[in-house]
């Protein structure tokens, strides 16, 4: 039975693509500034990339019926308001295909792939894994991956031959919990296996959310929805998050529900819910006019709807980061943006994984560490933590989170000459990326190769 035909916006945005990708500008060989930088884009067939997205009503996606009014503006989302020009309802799950398109502005693309320091796969692995997540494909889950890794022996061998495959990189929108189901359970764990297969061992997996063991995979920040395209505009809302008036303490966003059991978000929950007491108690000599807003993010809807989450933000001193599910949060880098300080309840949910974004050593200048297990079982008050921080140290700490905003954001496709002057979330991610896969070469002994 053949796919359903596409709409015709998405038609229209595909054929765009098409063409964009059969342009890509590429880089002179004598620019001394790409030393060491060169990439060359790996050119698969189109059921690893654009297939995908021409199926977007029929894929498998936890929170719409379909994705395909997400894929405009190359995987940004349409705009928030027709006078927008830097806020989009971005979804998560398309950041395989926008960095698919910044790749092709890269500075430093080469079509030799021998000439190449790494070779990006533009591979959507994410939506790709839909069908196994939450779609028919379920029982086949261990088998997600292996039609590309057969096609990089089968195709031009001797790129992926080179050097073992420990020079190629992918981009997976996804924590890596999703994609590390142990092969051969019987029947299957929910998850895809594309992580634990031998075969992509050497490749470099740039995730949402990383495990702590595997070398390959490193997490970069979750994608907002502020995506500016010029320097002018951000710097408007830096202006904006600087001249905020904080009233509230702290803020919550999560679900709705409340679990039975005893856990950190159940604690923040009902602390939350009694804050009316604290305010009436504290009202006289705290600054704060609330003492904690919990806004409801089910079902994921502050994801597609930014003025939900980035209002009360941009109010709040305190933004509270309690892991759920897995450690780690888009809500962390929604409230880096808001100007609104982290407050971290273990160090997974990113002191862990974000080294290349967020250094580990500045942690302490930027963001507030309780325990979890001090708040769940020793019945320690975040709100009295908070509140005990000196004001001269809360402005310190959201100066640091302010400036850290350029480092977390993924800028418009086709900024402004003076907005690339400041490194986004990409930057970093192919510099790093870069540097480990160099490491690597040298330790394995094929950097000659």
């Amino acid at each position: 039975m053949p796919p359903p035909t596409p709409p015709p916006h998405t038609t229209v945005f595909l054929l765009l693509f098409f063409l964009f990708l059969s342009t890509t500008i590429q880089q002179s060989d004598l620019d001394s500034d790409c030393t060491n930088r060169w990439i060359h884009i790996r050119q698969l067939p189109s059921l690893f990339n654009l297939d995908i997205l021409t199926n977007c009503s029929e894929t498998h996606h936890p929170f719409a019926t379909n994705f395909c009014p997400f894929l405009t503006n190359h995987g940004l989302g349409p705009k928030t308001h027709n006078q927008s020009h830097s806020w989009f309802r971005t979804d998560t799950n398309l950041l395989e295909l926008f960095f698919h398109r910044r790749m092709l502005e890269y500075p430093c693309l080469t079509s030799d792939p021998n000439a190449a320091d790494a070779i990006y796969l533009p591979y959507y692995a994410s939506l790709d894994s839909l069908r196994y997540l939450y779609g028919p494909y379920y029982n086949s889950s261990s088998q997600h991956g292996l039609h590309l890794y057969n096609f990089l022996k089968e195709e031009s061998p001797e790129i992926w031959g080179r050097r073992q495959g420990h020079d190629h990189f992918l981009v997976i929108a996804g924590t890596a919990w999703d994609f590390s189901q142990p092969l051969g359970n019987d029947p299957p764990l929910w998850g895809s296996s594309f992580l634990e297969l031998p075969e992509f061992y050497n490749v470099t997996t740039l995730t949402l959310e990383s495990r702590a063991y595997p070398w390959q995979e490193q997490s970069i920040p979750y994608v907002t929805s502020f995506h500016p395209p010029n320097l002018a505009l951000f710097n408007s809302w830096i202006k904006r998050v600087t001249r905020s008036k904080r009233t509230t303490l702290m803020l919550f966003s999560g679900g709705s529900a409340i679990s039975s059991t005893p856990n950190i978000r159940r604690s923040i929950r009902l602390e939350c819910d009694n804050s009316s007491k604290t305010e009436n108690t504290t009202q006289n000599s705290n600054p704060y006019s609330k003492q904690c807003e919990f806004i409801d993010c089910s079902n994921g809807i502050c994801e597609h709807d930014p003025i939900k989450i980035m209002k009360p933000m941009l109010h709040s001193s305190f933004c509270l980061q309690p892991p759920g599910e897995t450690p780690t949060r888009r809500s962390t880098f929604d409230s880096i943006l808001a100007g609104c300080i982290p407050v971290f309840f273990e160090e997974l949910s990113a002191k862990r994984q974000y080294g290349w974004h967020l250094a580990e050593d500045e942690y302490d200048e930027f963001s507030v560490m309780i325990p979890k297990e001090d708040v769940v079982f020793k019945g320690v008050s975040v709100m009295e933590v908070l509140n005990g921080i000196p004001m001269s140290e809360v402005r310190r700490k959201r100066e640091k989170v302010i400036e850290m905003i350029s480092r977390i954001i993924y800028r418009k496709h086709g900024s402004s000459l003076g907005l690339r002057t400041k490194k986004d979330a990409i930057d970093i991610a192919i510099e790093g990326t870069l540097q480990r896969i160099k490491a690597r070469l040298e330790a394995e002994g094929l950097t000659d190769q």
